[in-house]
């Protein structure tokens, strides 16, 4: 019998992005189903029976105290125990743009010392205010690090990969030098903005729509299980959401988001 892969979409009042990336889970062949914070607060045994959490884009709160961090403390106060849970038991997270954000400020990414469990975590990044001091929403170009990641979301995925973004603050800065050299080591960095040959993009505006340290789009933890990034995925799951679609590029080029959900259903799938 196959194995049915449930994945839970976390919402609450601002998400925006929840019925896309439900989509884009049904189009692989996962079941999804869009649970308010207030219902899995109210329920906290229910997140132990999803396989995949997806904390979708959006502007949760209006960002009014600083992008996902109403929702991060919510999670944080309420269900840290039952999320670390959920890593411990191998299961696996994407945080889409503002999920990226809720996500860097629980302190489950970068989370280079697997320490998200312990009363005495911390951030490790933010997502700041974009360099243009404006909203981008645009399509770049991403290339993933050369050296293979642990990421289970990415693998197999094309070298360069291209996606939408839409942010005020996408900016991601590690708390110090520190963090980025064990990020490096850890190979937790899984995409940065790049041009269309898969030259990085060097902060270079508007390769790099945000002006991210280092170019960094998308981080993983230590585990490869939990990953965020600021570009949509969920935008780019069909050829036709291509911005050149009619242009006659070939559709296996188009739709590569597609392959970041397929890719976190195989893995499920294989534990």
């Amino acid at each position: 019998m196959t194995k049915k892969i449930k994945t839970l979409i976390l919402r609450t009042a601002g998400t925006n992005c929840d019925a896309e990336t439900a989509r884009a889970f049904t189009l692989v062949g996962a079941t999804a189903e869009l649970v308010h914070i207030n219902r899995l607060i109210k329920s906290k045994s229910l997140l132990s029976k999803y396989h995949i959490l997806a904390i979708p884009g959006g502007f949760t709160y209006g960002d009014d105290l600083e992008s996902g961090t109403i929702l991060a403390n919510e999670i944080n106060y309420a269900l840290k125990k039952e999320l670390a849970e959920f890593i411990k038991d191998g299961k696996i997270i994407i945080g889409i743009c503002n999920g990226f954000q809720v996500l860097t400020r629980m302190g489950i990414l970068p989370d280079t010392n697997a320490e998200f469990s312990k009363p005495n975590a911390k951030m490790q990044a933010a997502l700041g205010l974009n360099n243009s001091a404006k909203f981008e929403s645009r399509w770049v170009y991403l290339k993933k690090e050369p050296v293979e990641t642990k990421c289970v979301w990415t693998t197999e995925m094309p070298e360069i990969i291209y996606l939408p973004v839409a942010h005020g603050e996408g900016k991601f800065i590690p708390k110090d030098e520190t963090i980025f050299k064990a990020m490096e080591k850890n190979r937790q960095i899984v995409l940065r903005y790049a041009d269309e040959t898969g030259g990085f993009a060097n902060g270079q505006y508007p390769l790099n729509p945000n002006g991210s340290t280092r170019d960094i789009a998308g981080v993983t933890d230590k585990t490869g299980r939990v990953f965020g990034l600021m570009p949509h995925p969920e935008r780019h799951v069909v050829f036709t959401q291509h911005p050149n679609w009619r242009r006659g590029i070939p559709k296996e080029k188009m739709g590569t988001g597609l392959q970041i959900f397929q890719n976190g259903v195989n893995f499920v799938k294989k534990i």
